[in-house]
């Protein structure tokens, strides 16, 4: 009786630890809003950015209370904890609207043509998430560098590596 009490113990303690080392990777998109505060949507297979993308909003939030609007920022990042079907790096926006930050988080697409780059690719995705948010009052003039400040500060935090997108990028 007692040996097999020990027996079943085991092996709920084995299965228990094989299930929690197998990182649970999404199909769906996911939709996270924190009202008042933030509002994240991570595309299939990016659920694992939401630790990273929470903590991005965490530090902004105490060191700029938001206020107003800033433009979208966009960023190439680099989690070797994130796996997106095999790429190396996902894209990132962020924008501030109505005191809200919004996060998109997408895969990168596969640049078949000159025209195209991971600029566009998050662009795009950001602007039809972003559709009903549009642009009104301008936060202050440091606001954006205090993003980024926020972004890298996390990033240094959990060793990813984090690039801001331009226009060219």
């Amino acid at each position: 009786m007692g040996e097999s009490l020990l027996l079943i113990t085991i092996i709920t303690l084995v299965v228990l630890t094989i299930r929690r080392a197998k990182p649970v990777v999404l199909e769906n998109p996911v939709i996270i809003q924190r009202p008042g505060q933030y509002h994240i949507t991570l595309a299939p297979q990016l659920n694992r950015a939401q630790t990273f993308i929470e903590q991005i909003a965490k530090q902004f939030t105490q060191a700029h209370p938001p206020q107003g609007d800033l433009h979208t920022q966009y960023f190439e990042v680099r989690d070797p904890k994130v796996f997106s079907r095999g790429e190396s790096a996902y894209l990132l926006a962020i924008a501030l609207r109505g005191g809200v930050l919004y996060f998109q988080a997408v895969n990168p697409k596969p640049l078949l043509h000159d025209a195209d780059s991971h600029y566009k690719t998050v662009r795009e995705f950001s602007e039809s998430v972003l559709l009903h948010h549009p642009f009104t009052a301008p936060a202050d003039e440091l606001g954006p560098e205090k993003l980024r400040a926020a972004v890298d500060t996390i990033a240094g935090q959990f060793q990813i590596a984090v690039k801001a997108l331009q226009t060219g990028d």
